[in-house]
C-alpha cells in the first residue's frame, strides 16, 4: 500500500515539474518575442487613429523630457524647452536645426534624437533611466508626420457648442432607440462605438431610487414612492425631477460639495480647533442653491457682496467665504506671518473654487506648468490684503478681524425701525447743537 501511494506521489511530482517546465518554455518564448519588438518605430507602425495632443504626446514629454527640457531652468539642458510651442519648434541654440518640424521627421532632430541606437546620442539619455517604448516613439512619429499639431491644453479652451452625433428630430430614433433628450444622443452615439445596447426601461421604483439618490444622497420615502407610483401622466417623471430638484434635501447635497471647495469647517482648525460659528454662511449657501441663484451673483456676494452699493446683511454674510480659512489664538505666533497666511489661503482658494488651477506654487517662484508667474500671484493678493484683520485671534474667540451682527429673522424689522429712529434722534440732535452754536 506505501508502495503504490509512492508510485502515485511520483507521478504528481513529474507531471507539476513538467507543467512548470511548459511554463517556462512559454514565457521565455513570450520575452523573446517581446524583444523582438522593441527595435526603432517604423511609419507603417501608426497609432490607430489621428493623434491627439494633449492626449498621447504631451505626457509622453511630460514624464522623459520635461525633467532636463521643461519649465525648471535651473535644470534645463541645451537651453532647450519642449513645454513651450514657440520653443519646441525654434531654431536650436547649438545647431541649425529645429526640435520638430511639422510633417518632417527626417529634419525633427527631437526625433532623430529619440529613436537614435548610439547611446550617445539617444534621448531620454540612458543615465536618466527613462525611454521611450515602441509604442510611443510609433505616436510621437505619426504625430510630426501628421503636422505636429501642438494644442492647448484643454482647460484653457473656450468651450464650443457640441453638435449631436444624430441627426436632430423630436422624437429621435437611433437603431429603434428613443432619444428623448440631447444627452441620450451622446449616450447612444458612445455605447455605439463599443457594441453596446442600452438595457431596458427601468421600472418607476429603480427610476425613483437612482433619482432620489443622486439628487439627494438619500432614499426615497415611502410616501414619495407611492405618489409616483401611482401618477400616471406622461410627464410624471418630470414633475418627480423637479420635486427633488426644488426640495431642501438637494440644496444640500449640492451646498455639501460647495462647503467641501470653499473650506467651511465649524471649528478654528488650528490652535486649540475651537468652535466659531459660521454656520449661517453655511446656511445661506444652501438657501442660494435652493433658490437657483445665478452662478455670477454666486460668485460675487461671495467674493465682494460687501462691495456692492448699499450691500444687504445677506450679501455682506456671502462674503463670509473669505473668511472660512483656519485660525490660530497660539501666542507664539508671529502675528503678520499669520496674516499673511490668511491673505495666501484666499488667493489660493478663488485659484481652486473658480479657475481650477493649483495658485500655491506661484508663491515662491513662477509656476512650473501652469501660466501663472509668481508676479501674477502677488499682484492677485492685493485684493485680499486690505481688510482690517489680525495674524492671531483672542483665545476662544472664532474671528481675527471684523465680524457681522445677525439678528433672529423675527427681530430683524424691529432692528430696522431702531435704526431708523437713532438715525432721526441723531439728525434732530445736528439741528439742536447748530441752533445752540447760532
Amino acid at each position: 500500500m506505501n508502495k503504490k501511494l509512492m508510485n502515485i506521489h511520483e507521478r504528481i511530482r513529474g507531471e507539476a515539474l513538467r507543467f512548470r517546465f511548459s511554463v517556462c518554455v512559454r514565457m521565455v518564448s513570450l520575452v523573446c518575442c517581446l524583444s523582438m519588438n522593441t527595435g526603432p518605430a517604423r511609419a507603417d507602425e501608426a497609432a490607430p487613429g489621428p493623434i491627439d495632443f494633449n492626449t498621447h504626446i504631451l505626457p509622453i514629454l511630460s514624464d522623459r523630457c520635461f525633467p532636463c527640457h521643461g519649465p525648471d531652468d535651473r535644470a534645463r539642458k541645451a537651453d532647450l524647452r519642449l513645454d513651450h510651442k514657440d520653443h519646441a519648434f525654434a531654431i536650436l541654440k547649438d545647431s541649425d536645426g529645429h526640435a520638430f518640424v511639422p510633417s518632417d521627421p527626417d529634419r525633427s532632430i527631437a526625433w532623430q534624437r529619440m529613436q537614435s541606437e548610439d547611446s550617445d546620442e539617444r534621448m531620454p539619455p540612458p543615465e536618466s533611466n527613462l525611454s521611450l517604448s515602441t509604442k510611443e516613439k510609433q505616436q510621437i512619429l505619426q504625430w510630426i508626420n501628421e503636422g505636429a499639431s501642438w494644442t492647448e491644453h484643454w482647460a484653457f479652451v473656450p468651450a464650443v457648442k457640441s453638435i449631436l452625433p444624430f441627426e436632430q428630430e423630436n422624437p429621435l430614433q437611433e437603431n429603434g432607440h428613443m432619444i428623448r433628450h440631447p444627452i441620450d444622443a451622446f449616450v447612444l452615439s458612445a455605447m455605439k462605438d463599443r457594441d453596446l445596447d442600452p438595457t431596458l426601461r427601468a421600472s418607476k421604483e429603480y427610476l425613483i431610487r437612482r433619482l432620489s439618490f443622486d439628487l439627494t444622497g438619500l432614499p426615497p420615502s415611502p410616501e414619495e414612492i407611492d405618489t409616483f407610483l401611482a401618477d400616471d401622466s406622461p410627464t410624471a417623471y418630470e414633475q418627480l425631477i423637479d420635486r427633488f430638484l426644488y426640495s431642501q434635501a438637494h440644496a444640500e447635497r449640492l451646498a455639501m460639495e460647495w462647503l467641501d471647495v470653499a473650506r467651511y469647517a465649524d471649528s478654528q482648525g488650528m490652535h486649540g480647533d475651537r468652535e466659531r460659528y459660521h454656520w449661517p454662511w453655511r446656511d445661506w449657501v444652501i438657501k442660494a442653491f435652493q433658490q437657483n441663484m445665478p452662478y455670477d451673483a454666486f460668485i460675487t456676494w461671495q467674493l465682494a457682496g460687501d462691495l456692492l452699493p448699499n450691500a444687504t446683511r445677506e450679501q455682506i454674510l456671502a462674503t463670509a467665504f473669505n473668511r472660512n480659512h483656519p485660525v490660530s489664538a497660539e501666542g507664539g505666533i508671529i502675528d503678520e506671518e499669520f496674516r499673511i497666511k490668511y491673505v495666501q489661503d484666499r488667493i489660493n482658494t478663488v485659484g481652486t473654487a473658480f479657475m481650477g488651477l493649483t495658485l500655491e506654487c506661484a508663491s515662491c517662484h513662477d509656476h512650473k506648468f501652469d501660466p501663472i508667474s509668481q508676479k501674477d500671484y502677488y499682484q492677485l493678493s492685493a485684493f485680499f490684503n486690505n481688510q482690517n484683520e489680525l495674524g492671531m485671534v483672542a483665545e476662544g474667540g472664532s474671528s481675527s478681524g471684523p465680524v457681522l451682527l445677525l439678528p433672529d429673522p423675527e427681530k430683524e424689522h424691529d432692528l430696522e425701525r431702531l435704526e431708523e429712529e437713532l438715525e432721526q434722534a441723531f439728525e434732530e440732535l445736528e439741528e439742536v447743537r447748530i441752533d445752540w452754536i447760532v
